[in-house]
């Protein structure tokens, strides 16, 4: 909702969303850029759209928008240039001293440049990269040409010597044939060399050997090294390959196969002396592209430094140009009297701060005529603004993730920012792990300046934006964790020795039977004899359960005293004596009943049933009690209670209809008046019911639907928002258990080993449990169930959260935008 400005928060404005005001301001055209920046830096004023009808493109300063949107699509390339390099832009709070049009000027002429580096760099990569592709077939073709000319040069050695020696008379005379050479049946084989992606290699060597029949030899050689193909500029593994053929059509056809395979072809001579002077000349001209690279990459290094050195200015620059101009096109033109109207709201505690704008943008723009301010008055529903600061952010937000807040009406943010850690701390109560909470809470507190200046992702960022929650989270955790007496489900006598022993020797697995109290009750929390017992289970399940119950009967009657606060706050006599009091005298005759015993249970020690004690009130509340009752006439207070909920039923059903259907048929007849607000009076009362519409037409039959609705749900939501309260019981003994069974089942059963390494993985292993698990996955479940307690259970009492939330033009909430 906006975070205060110049301390904390003036308490009175957390329980109701800030006094609003609709303002109207009428600006020359010569001072209305000048103005809108003034108002942008106060950030406390929300313009309205007074051009809906319009079209972008038909607003008055929609080509300055598209100038700013060019520019900044300037500016998100070159971030998209400095993060491939691995540049970073420097924050810089100084002030830009260059106007619009010059920087789109700068802009343009940077981006040119960039641009023409880029593609020469690009052209000059690739020219380098098939200069190394040509080297490899250069190299890897000549070993294959020399390795099969040695050959030929051997098998002709051979033959020489074997025809002068051999003494057959066939075989010299089938030597001779073989090794004529007429010169009119000779015929020269072509080849063609390059490189082929290796995964495509043996495709490659199957389709030609098909398309030419079998009338062609290929041989392949494997690169070590991946190697930068020329087009894509990926490494990419490739063979060296060199294709023997006869005949211009076969030619054509491996040509064709090649291009289908993204093979890249290379020319290549026979002549051993040329290769060696071409894989000269290659490797001169490879050392003339690296260096002529090098210095395109110093000189464009150096460009992103100069534009990585403004570039946080020209950005903030571009983003501030761009929001004036659209709240510009948000205000009306008035082109008789050249000036600008526009309309917003503001809270009632911002009108000096933003007249003092208006004045310096006035004297500094050396307009003649001041812009005007003042205040319209208006039936319209204003939108909701609280103050906030760092620590009632996040709680604000839970709120507002339910529903933002009608204007004026009670903020549950007051009290959630209290009742919420402390129902997460019901469900977590360990002060070890709170510990482990509020050491992580600390370190992101301690680092609190770092981080906010930091891009983080996005978990990260939603742990360090709740940090205060969570640090209140683990200070209630711990406060639970010291009443249940667990430190990782470990008793300790921290507050003085356990008030109960033995009985005798034998008392070895101690009981409620074997135990007796020597000592005075222990003074804080549980006992810590209650641990490790068979006593243990049922005495915290009792404990758990009942505290569950009365917390759950506080929040709902909190809720129900807040519905309370707001019918008076908007002056529904009706919402008072049908709506707060029905409800109140129906949970209280059960559900505070209910807590009144748990209470009187404690404090006697009594051994009563309250479960057949609240069974019976409802299935014979005229029988005797017996051993279960608590105290004196307790018969006649549940009849007496009985009665007072059901009469509340229909207290809450028929009235209410028929008193607005004759509110209304009253204001038909004209007997009776609304008196007019004062004109005077800073905050509006608005009526939460439909009674302010006077000529709207009333439907009884709809108004009696809803009333029976509303009655219903209330009624059948009070037993299951009082039993949803449970969660806090079932999702503490969880924790517990679970805590329990970690330090048992793995820490102490690793220690019983009496083995070093077993020790150690045992110690890990619980680490890595308690980690994930309880401080993890419990914490997450606690926090959710503790989200719903609030959103259902508590807000659903008197919450409605169909407010308008309010947005004012403010450059401080740019950084927050997307482009």
């Amino acid at each position: 909702m906006g975070e205060a400005r110049g301390g904390c928060c003036p308490p009175m404005y957390l329980f109701r969303s800030e006094p609003m005001q609709l303002v109207q301001l009428i600006v020359p055209i010569e001072s209305a850029h000048v103005t809108a920046s003034y108002v942008g830096d106060v950030g406390l004023l929300q313009f309205k759209d007074l051009n809906a009808e319009k079209s972008p493109f038909q607003r008055t300063y929609a080509a300055q928008i598209k100038k700013c949107g060019e520019m900044a699509r300037k500016l998100r390339f070159f971030k998209e240039q400095m993060l491939k390099a691995g540049f970073c832009s420097k924050k810089s709070t100084a002030q830009v001293d260059i106007n619009l049009d010059d920087l789109e000027v700068k802009l343009g002429e940077l981006e040119a440049e960039l641009v023409e580096i880029n593609a020469n760099g690009e052209k000059l990569q690739r020219a380098y990269n098939e200069l190394v592709e040509y080297k490899l077939v250069l190299e890897k073709a000549g070993e294959f040409f020399h390795t099969a000319l040695s050959s030929a040069t051997e098998q002709r050695r051979e033959y020489e010597s074997s025809q002068t020696h051999e003494e057959s008379l066939d075989a010299p005379l089938l030597l001779d044939q073989e090794m004529s050479t007429d010169s009119s049946k000779q015929f020269k084989l072509g080849f063609i060399t390059g490189l082929v992606p290796r995964e495509k290699s043996m495709a490659f060597e199957r389709i030609i050997f098909r398309a030419t029949r079998g009338n062609v030899f290929i041989r392949q050689v494997v690169v070590e090294d991946p190697v930068t193909d020329p087009v894509t500029g990926e490494k990419i593994e490739k063979n060296v390959f060199v294709v023997f053929y006869s005949g211009e059509r076969a030619k054509n056809k491996i040509l064709k196969i090649c291009e289908a395979f993204g093979a890249n072809r290379y020319p290549f001579s026979e002549d051993l002396g040329k290769q060696a002077q071409m894989i000269t000349e290659v490797s001169g001209r490879l050392s003339e592209l690296k260096a002529t690279i090098d210095i395109g990459l110093l000189q464009r290094n150096n460009l992103l430094q100069t534009i990585g050195d403004h570039f946080e200015q020209w950005d903030i620059l571009v983003r501030k140009e761009k929001s004036i101009y659209h709240t510009l096109n948000m205000l009306s033109l008035d082109v008789t009297k050249k000036c600008l109207v526009g309309e917003g709201w503001s809270p009632v505690f911002a009108t000096k701060q933003i007249q003092d704008a208006l004045q310096r943008a006035a004297f500094d723009s050396n307009s003649q005529v001041g812009a005007i301010f003042q205040v319209l008055q208006t039936k319209e529903l204003p939108p909701s603004y609280f103050r906030t600061n760092k620590f009632t952010s996040p709680f604000q937000e839970i709120v507002d993730a339910y529903g933002v807040a009608k204007y004026q009406e009670a903020n549950p943010t007051v009290y959630t920012i209290v009742t919420f850690p402390f129902l997460f701390a019901v469900m977590f109560g360990d002060w070890g792990h709170g510990l482990c909470l509020l050491f992580a809470t600390l370190f992101l507190v301690a680092r609190e300046r770092r981080y906010s200046s930091q891009k983080l992702g996005d978990i990260m960022e939603m742990m360090f934006g709740g940090r205060y929650c969570i640090l209140m989270m683990a200070l209630f955790s711990i406060y639970t964790g010291l009443i249940y007496n667990e430190f990782f489900s470990v008793p300790f006598e921290l507050f003085g020795p356990s008030a109960y022993a033995c009985r005798d020797l034998s008392c070895v697995d101690a009981t409620t039977v074997g135990l007796i109290k020597v000592l005075p009750t222990y003074p804080f929390g549980v006992d810590p004899a209650w641990h490790g017992t068979r006593s243990e289970l049922p005495f915290l399940n009792s404990l758990k359960m009942k505290m569950s119950i009365l917390l759950g009967v506080a929040q709902m009657n909190l809720g129900i005293i807040l519905s309370y606060c707001n019918a008076k706050f908007f002056r529904n006599r009706l919402n008072v004596w049908f709506q707060f009091v029905p409800q109140m005298i129906f949970l209280n005759s059960l559900f505070g009943y209910l807590s009144i015993l748990i209470l009187a249970k404690w404090c006697t020690g009594s051994q009563a049933d309250l479960y057949h004690v609240m069974i019976y009130m409802f299935l014979s509340p005229t029988d005797d009690l017996g051993e279960n009752q608590l105290f004196a006439g307790q018969k006649t207070v549940q009849l007496v209670l009985l009665l007072l909920a059901l009469v509340a039923v229909p207290w809450m059903l028929l009235p209410k209809p028929f008193l607005l259907k004759k509110q209304h048929q009253d204001r038909l007849r004209g007997h009776s008046y609304t008196p007019l607000q004062d004109t005077e009076d800073d905050t509006f009362r608005l009526e939460s019911n439909h009674d302010s519409h006077g000529h709207e037409e009333f439907e009884f039959s709809e108004v009696f639907v809803h009333q029976l609705i509303h009655t219903i749900e209330f009624v059948l939501g009070s037993v299951s928002n009082a039993a949803s309260y449970l969660r806090l019981w079932a999702l503490s003994l969880a924790h517990s258990e679970l805590s329990s069974v970690f330090y048992d089942k793995l820490l102490l059963l690793a220690w019983g080993y009496n083995n070093i390494i077993i020790l150690v993985v045992g110690i890990l292993i619980f680490i890595c449990a308690t980690v994930g698990v309880l401080l993890v996955m419990e914490t997450l479940s606690a926090f959710l169930h503790a989200l719903r307690l609030h959103w259902v259970e508590f807000q659903n009492k008197f919450y409605e959260g169909d407010g308008c939330k309010f947005y004012p033009f403010s450059f401080t909430l740019l950084d927050d935008e997307d482009e």
